[in-house]
């Protein structure tokens, strides 16, 4: 180092000379040494560039392989060598400035020791001369606090930094700061809290001659953030970060359990106890008539299943939460997974990377079309689709064609929760009892300006008071989604007797469906289990509809979701809410004229009335047969 100290002194020197005070000639100095490194610091800008350009594709490797951390570090890895990045390489200025800091600790001595007056405060060490050396620490680290929050602002790779990594770097500098001032003599600390604030100027010029903006697609950035950071925020619960999540080790062990397990044949997953619905008719079909193991993996704690798997010892349940879950079904291995979720692969849950072989099979939980509601990509990745009805498989072919799709596995299956809602109704006397006050269920979705959100005030307002008993159950995504509003609604009509306004937020059963004498919706479909089953008419609120594609209109489809309106009840415009109320008297005075209409709609619109569970069963299991037979062909 000594050879580095003499360097110095050969530009220390001259700096006093020319300023006549130490202080000045070390600021000079260190003006001296940013410019020399100025090649060094755009070294860094082009490389901290090249990394905020990578953050797309990382934050992409993130979302694909979530909860798999060694998985993401070999893809990230992969996307280094491929575009010739080298993280270590953004520690070379911080070892340069380390080599700096050697070399000027002779330079400051040799100054000092000679006691050249006014050099005494410059080579006092706080930890060893006290008094008003330690000031010199505190402004050092407060040096790191003004270039930390500086390089948040200005400098492109920690600029888009998360608050975490911010935190932690400016933490580190302020740390560094504060305890080299302590240690090092005064000269040495205003050496560093001059580099600190003068590298603010050096980003500045950086910015101004190599411009972020020019090099970096900050539109495809963000919008890869803020996937990231969705997925982040599924499923986090409200402990205290001090308390340990009560349900962690349940999640751990059932995770442990599903792997443990080798030989899966079937899966079915469910976001939630809810859907059980949509898979028991088959499930109760597969343990009825083989001797299939069922694995059912839930997001939910409380889900259904685990009550009827205490019961049904060929039923393995497991409750995996919707992070977990993600890397649960990356890694999964079983001949068929049965899901009601949508975007498969597209979305969080992706297909397995470690099966390729996998029949993913799509089990509706509705009956209507699959064009206005429904993603652009929501089916693309199943490869089998267990249609309801006719029209599905029509819009899917024409779906295809238009797309220029491969052909999906479409099984005319049908309804088996339309079923069971039928049976249920047909053998209850007390769902077909009339009912002493007529019941009317608000049932809407959770699309944007749905009925909650829009003009539900002004339908209770017209309707209240008129003899009815009034049921709002909103759809369970807008109370996961919406808890704050749906709170605030109960709270406003809290004084209204049960007997005239109930709120129902439990999902798993259909009781006041079926027992209902109109439904009314905006644009879920519930109304089809309804009226398919009672055959008594719905109210449809004509509010936004519910677009989940907006191209849908080039499918060229005639979405029932809209034809069917027409031909099942009648409509009401949210501006005319007001007369909600007279629609309904007028629909119960005369819904005896609905029934052979909805009868006949029926026959036609619904795939094996009464065998839905049956049908989707009988598929399930030859297709797992078929792919044991073809394992057993593989191996010989």
């Amino acid at each position: 180092m000594q050879y580095l100290a003499d360097l110095f002194s050969l530009i220390v020197g001259p700096c006093y000379a020319l300023t006549q005070n130490w202080w000045l000639a070390i600021l000079l100095f260190t003006v001296i040494i940013k410019i020399v490194l100025m090649p060094m610091a755009l070294w860094v800008q082009k490389n901290s560039i090249v990394m905020v350009q990578l953050m797309p594709d990382l934050n992409h490797i993130k979302v694909r392989y979530f909860g798999d951390a060694e998985a993401i570090g070999e893809r990230q890895t992969a996307l280094y060598e491929e575009k010739h990045y080298h993280p270590m390489l953004s520690l070379i200025p911080l070892a340069i400035q380390i080599i700096i800091l050697f070399g000027l600790v002779d330079v400051i001595h040799g100054i000092t020791d000679g006691g050249a007056p006014g050099t005494e405060f410059l080579g006092s060490v706080p930890v060893e001369n006290g008094g008003l050396s330690w000031v010199m620490p505190v402004l050092a680290g407060l040096s790191a606090v003004i270039m930390g929050y500086a390089q948040n602002h200005l400098n492109p790779l920690q600029k888009e930094q998360t608050r975490l990594e911010k935190n932690t770097t400016n933490g580190l500098s302020i740390a560094l700061s504060f305890f080299l001032g302590m240690f090092v003599a005064a000269g040495m600390a205003f050496y560093w809290i001059c580099s600190n604030l003068l590298s603010i100027l050096v980003q500045v010029a950086c910015n101004i001659i190599i411009k972020p903006a020019k090099y970096i697609d900050y539109e495809s950035l963000h919008a890869s953030n803020e996937e990231l950071e969705t997925l982040n925020s599924l499923g986090n619960r409200k402990t205290k970060w001090y308390r340990r999540d009560p349900l962690a080790k349940r999640e751990k062990a059932d995770f442990k359990r599903f792997f443990s397990i080798v030989d899966k044949h079937i899966v079915f997953y469910s976001e939630g106890s809810g859907f059980y619905k949509y898979f028991r008719g088959a499930i109760q079909w597969l343990l009825a008539n083989s001797d299939i193991r069922i694995h059912y993996v839930t997001n939910d704690p409380n889900d259904q299943i685990f009550a009827i798997a205490e019961k049904q010892p060929r039923i393995f349940p497991y409750y995996i939460g919707e992070k977990k879950a993600i890397t649960l079904m990356m890694k999964i291995d079983a001949d068929v997974v049965v899901t009601t979720l949508g975007d498969l692969d597209n979305f969080y849950i992706k297909r397995s990377y470690v099966r390729k072989d996998i029949e993913y099979v799509y089990m509706f939980h509705h009956m209507t079309s699959m064009d206005m509601t429904s993603t652009e990509g929501e089916y693309d990745n199943y490869d089998t689709l267990l249609c309801t009805g006719p029209h599905q498989i029509i819009e899917m072919r024409q779906i295809e064609k238009v797309k220029g799709a491969k052909p999906k596995n479409l099984v005319e299956c049908g309804y088996d929760l339309l079923d069971e809602e039928i049976k249920d109704y047909e053998a209850r006397d007390d769902l077909r009892r009339k009912n002493e006050r007529p019941l009317i269920l608000i049932a809407p979705s959770w699309q944007e300006d749905n009925i909650m959100d829009s003009c539900i005030d002004d339908m209770l307002a017209s309707a209240l008071g008129r003899g009815y008993q009034i049921i709002v159950r909103p759809h369970p995504e807008y109370i996961k989604r919406y808890g704050a509003r749906w709170d605030a609604f109960k709270t406003r009509y809290a004084d209204v007797p049960k007997d005239e306004l109930v709120y129902e937020g439990d999902f798993s059963g259909n009781d006041s469906i079926l027992r209902a004498d109109i439904i009314v919706t905006d644009w879920s479909s519930i109304f089809c289990e309804f009226c398919f089953t009672t055959f008594k008419p719905a109210i449809f609120m004509d509010t936004t509809p519910k677009v989940r594609n907006p191209n849908y209109k080039r499918f060229g489809i005639d979405s029932t979701d809209v034809s069917l309106r027409n031909r099942l009840g009648k409509s009401i415009a949210p501006s005319e809410a007001g007369i909600f109320g007279d629609v309904v008297a007028d629909l119960l005075a005369n819904r005896d004229l609905w029934h052979d209409r909805i009868r006949d709609l029926r026959e036609e619109f619904v795939f094996n009335l009464g065998e839905g569970g049956k049908v989707a069963g009988e598929y399930l299991l030859s297709s797992i047969l078929a792919k044991q037979a073809e394992a057993e062909e593989n191996k010989r």
